[in-house]
């Protein structure tokens, strides 16, 4: 689907949640203290960007003077910064140089000239860039985008939705380890039915962190760089203490995942550990977010920068709880990562999560899989590779999807899903378990009930073509 075709609302919507999504964010917008307009034109433009149709620095010289009068002040990336980029790596302006300007030497860091020349403009061939390019401009962009994400950590994950029970101990333990307010809920797990689909895995569930798109819309929009990517392992994260609460970001966000906090948080700042909450800028951009800020899920930073014991880096909070093992979290530039290695092989990564010590013929057919036992050649004489091989699709269920959310808008999310992809007809229906009942004990000792005070949009609409 064209994220221009809005099928849950108004053909003229920009946003890919639709036009009812659109306008409640517009009204929030309105309640603001800033401008409303300049946030929903700053918001449909970034998606341009996104999708290869603006450049960055198009993007940027657009909107300087708007936001420089509204703001008082424009720290996004500008051309200027692009040039100066260009001009100390010796190039040309053509995308093979620029790609290969990244050497061992640390010259130029790769993904930050990513960020201010648009990834979009790039690898689609427009511009300045693509007419001087020698090489073909219908090279596929994605395989460029892959080829430019394969130096340094970008952490994400890979949700098995057919694994997924719905227990909602992803929400529950993401809630305490930030100590959320009610409300806020940074995991979201929705159930969905489709009466048009012949599905055959039970109840279809879909979990909704942030995406951490390596090109994400919130960035572009922000006018402080509070929302921003860190370069050293690709977190889209929140400085709190430069974050103004103009709600840009959440306007731009094509995945509907940010928070605004209304209120001063239940858990004083005095009550968070430090070691917590700060990020390599010195400054506070996980755990709850203060009055008047925005936030969403982070991905634990302060477990991936050791702050929590180097035993917790390439860990989440929502993956160390979850019961079936649907959440791998993992460096995905890492083929030998956890998340790399289920996307290569979903079935085979579920019965190894499903063997015991006293099951010696799950062992036996996972060894088989796995090359480190011979397989008979003959069923007489034991497990034949083929006899491994289907025990293992048995048990392990035989995925046969991989997708990731709204790709086709170009935010190259780092959330990749394994199962069964909503389709236009889909619908939300219950889950088993009802955000209501979920509850947890903050560290001042109170008890903050999770139920999401959103759950009235999220029942009418969720992700792109998914009228959930």
């Amino acid at each position: 689907m064209n994220a221009d075709d809005d099928s849950t609302g108004s053909p003229d919507s920009f946003h890919p949640l639709g036009d009812e999504w659109e306008r409640e964010l517009e009204e929030l917008l309105e309640e603001s203290d800033y401008d409303a307009d300049l946030g929903m034109e700053m918001a449909r433009d970034a998606m341009e960007v996104t999708k290869g149709e603006l450049s960055e620095a198009e993007f940027h010289e657009r909107y300087h003077d708007d936001v420089m009068e509204e703001f008082g002040q424009d720290d996004r990336p500008t051309e200027a910064a692009l040039e100066e980029l260009e001009s100390d790596a010796g190039l040309d302006g053509s995308v093979s140089e620029a790609l290969a300007a990244f050497g061992d030497d640390g010259a130029v860091d790769r993904r930050e000239v990513m960020k201010k020349m648009g990834a979009g403009a790039a690898f689609l061939g427009l511009g300045a860039w693509a007419t001087m390019d020698e090489t073909d401009p219908s090279v596929d962009a994605a395989a460029a985008q892959d080829d430019e994400s394969e130096d340094g950590t970008q952490w994400g994950m890979v949700l098995d939705l057919e694994r997924c029970d719905g227990c909602l101990s992803c929400v529950q333990a993401c809630a305490d380890e930030n100590q959320l307010d009610s409300g806020v809920n940074w995991m979201y797990v929705l159930d969905w039915e489709d009466p048009d689909e012949q599905l055959d895995t039970g109840r279809q569930r879909l979990i909704r962190p942030c995406q951490h798109c390596t090109d994400a819309p919130c960035e572009k929009v922000c006018p402080t760089t509070a929302r921003h990517t860190r370069a050293s392992d690709g977190l889209v994260l929140t400085d709190y203490d430069i974050c103004i609460g103009c709600r840009y970001c959440q306007v731009a966000c094509p995945y509907g995942v940010n928070y605004f906090q209304w209120n001063e948080p239940g858990v004083s700042a005095d009550a968070l550990d430090e070691d917590h909450i700060y990020s390599d800028r010195g400054r506070p951009v996980d755990s709850r977010a203060p009055r008047g800020v925005m936030s969403k899920c982070t991905f634990c930073p302060s477990r991936q920068d050791g702050n929590m014991g180097e035993e917790m880096v390439g860990s989440t909070a929502c993956e160390d709880a979850c019961p079936p093992n649907a959440i791998q979290f993992g460096d995905m530039n890492d083929p030998e990562s956890a998340p790399q290695q289920y996307r290569e092989d979903p079935p085979l990564q579920r019965a190894r999560s499903m063997a015991s010590d006293d099951d010696d013929e799950l062992q036996e057919a996972i060894d088989i899989i796995d090359g480190e036992e011979e397989p008979a050649e003959d069923a007489e004489d034991g497990m034949t590779e083929a006899e491994a091989r289907a025990m293992i699709d048995d048990l392990g269920g035989t995925a046969d999807s991989t997708f990731k959310l709204l790709e086709e808008i170009g935010t190259n999310p780092n959330i990749v899903y394994v199962g069964n992809e909503p389709g236009p007809n889909a619908e939300q229906v219950g889950g088993p378990i009802q955000y209501d009942e979920l509850s947890y004990e903050n560290v001042e000792e109170e008890m903050v009930q999770l139920a999401d005070e959103r759950k009235d949009v999220t029942d009418e609409g969720t992700v792109g073509e998914y009228p959930l």
